[in-house]
């Protein structure tokens, strides 16, 4: 950790004039880890003003790649990395150094699941939410109030933004105000669309709640789940300060999305796309590339593979999870995936 006279000139003088940082509170982000579970649009901006604010470490989950319809909004990425298609955490892994070397990056191009999350949040102090989905959102709320974790739910979709801070055992927690994910027809970005302003919004708030975590003055964090439609100008605030005496979660530490119970083993995952992530082993990208060689066009490097044959695309990944693009059928996926990778 540099010693705190060099904050006072160096790279961080800016943040450490405002008081509430200070000299002090600057060591204490240089000592902090945290994890972000989705490198997409609200966990690229994260990512890239966590580093700039001086997180000494952080931990960066995702399952996706990169694509030319994400540079729209996603800012730690670029059109090389959508034209090889580099998963988001290798690229936001290969883009935090150039404007900071010393924040140490762990990527994990990873789905987080029942069976990863323990090794792969262990040492985090604070965990921030930037999923796209409910499944995941629930199993990270079960696995932050077991572990007394604290995390912060953040979302975005068309020019709406919303966030909530979970402090088990202070808070609400996700499932005391949601008791269960939400049902029927949910707007995504493929069809209600999103402003990068929305995003960058979304991700502005966690992070400066996050700060003030991670410096000691979680007194100044928000208590309540903030909604805004930057569009219309609506704010909205529903209270989160205190567990709902009756919640699974909070008062019955029935932790059922942590047991993995109910957990679909394919899933949509919008874009016109399903992803299988039922088959953990290990796949050898280079031997199925010369075996998809003569059947459609094959890109390969050593994190995934990308397949294209007809109007449907193929990604493997290393872990043996696939992104089926081109169909929404579930059946139709799964026989695409054994014809072309296996059962």
């Amino acid at each position: 950790m540099p010693p705190s006279s060099t904050f006072a000139t160096g790279r961080y003088s800016r943040q450490v004039l405002f008081p509430p940082i200070g000299d002090a509170g600057q060591q204490k982000l240089a000592a902090a880890h945290v994890a972000l579970v989705g490198v997409g649009a609200t966990g690229a901006a994260a990512a890239g003003l966590l580093a700039r604010a001086g997180i000494g470490t952080l931990t960066l989950i995702d399952r996706d790649f990169v694509e030319e319809s994400n540079l729209q909004r996603q800012i730690l990425f670029d059109e090389d990395d959508a034209r090889q298609a580099l998963p988001k955490a290798e690229a936001a892994r290969r883009k935090i150094p150039l404007f900071n070397k010393d924040v140490a990056v762990r990527a994990h191009v990873a789905d987080l699941t029942p069976g990863n999350i323990h090794p792969l949040l262990a040492e985090a102090h604070i965990i921030l939410d930037a999923t796209d989905n409910f499944e995941t959102r629930y199993l990270i709320n079960d696995y932050a109030v077991e572990q007394r974790r604290p995390w912060i739910y953040s979302a975005a979709i068309a020019a709406y933004a919303v966030s909530m801070n979970i402090l088990p055992g202070d808070t609400a927690c996700l499932a005391c105000i949601f008791p269960e994910p939400p049902s029927g027809n949910v707007e995504t970005c493929d069809t209600a669309g999103i402003l990068n302003t929305a995003v960058n919004f979304a991700a502005s708030i966690a992070v400066t709640e996050a700060l003030k975590y991670l410096t000691g003055s979680q007194a100044k964090m928000r208590r309540t789940l903030l909604s805004c439609d930057l569009w219309n100008n609506e704010w909205s605030q529903v209270s989160a300060a205190a567990p709902h005496p009756g919640c699974e979660v909070c008062s019955r530490r029935d932790f059922r999305h942590l047991r993995g119970e109910g957990r679909p083993h394919i899933t949509l995952c919008g874009r016109n796309s399903v992803q299988i992530h039922e088959h953990h082993r290990p796949v050898d990208l280079l031997a199925l590339e010369a075996r998809l060689q003569p059947l459609g066009e094959v890109r390969c490097n050593q994190l995934l593979l990308r397949f294209t044959r007809g109007e449907h695309t193929l990604t493997v990944f290393a872990d043996g999870r696939a992104v089926i693009q081109g169909t929404t059928d579930i059946a139709l996926a799964r026989s695409l995936y054994a014809r072309f990778v296996g059962s």
